[in-house]
């Protein structure tokens, strides 16, 4: 797995979707995460593989049926990447917001 997958993964909003499901509702089947969706079957699978791949969920199987879990270390990468933009614009968001209150009350 290297970082680029895990943004590969992210950048798609049905599998953004995918782990805010399971972060929300903690592990489940595919059909269960398939309701959320107007997709067949198989194309939210390779959605999951995808995750699976860039390791964000992790697959369970359990009889016929593969349960999935928000396996979250990887965001935390992307988070510290994140970390010095965020900084960046509270600063600016800062800055305009001193502007602003400079401003006369007309």
């Amino acid at each position: 797995m290297s970082e680029g997958d895990v943004f590969a993964a992210l950048a798609n909003p049905t599998r953004r979707e995918l782990l805010r499901l399971l972060l929300e509702r903690g592990e489940q089947p595919v059909q269960r995460l398939a309701d959320h969706f107007d997709m067949r079957r198989p194309s939210l699978s390779e959605h999951l593989k995808v995750l699976k791949d860039a390791g964000l969920v992790v697959e369970q199987p359990l009889g016929r049926q593969r349960f999935y879990s928000l396996r979250p270390e990887p965001l935390r990468e992307v988070a510290d990447w994140l970390g010095p933009y965020e900084r960046f614009w509270r600063a600016r968001l800062a800055d305009l917001r001193d502007v602003l209150d400079g401003l006369p009350d007309d």
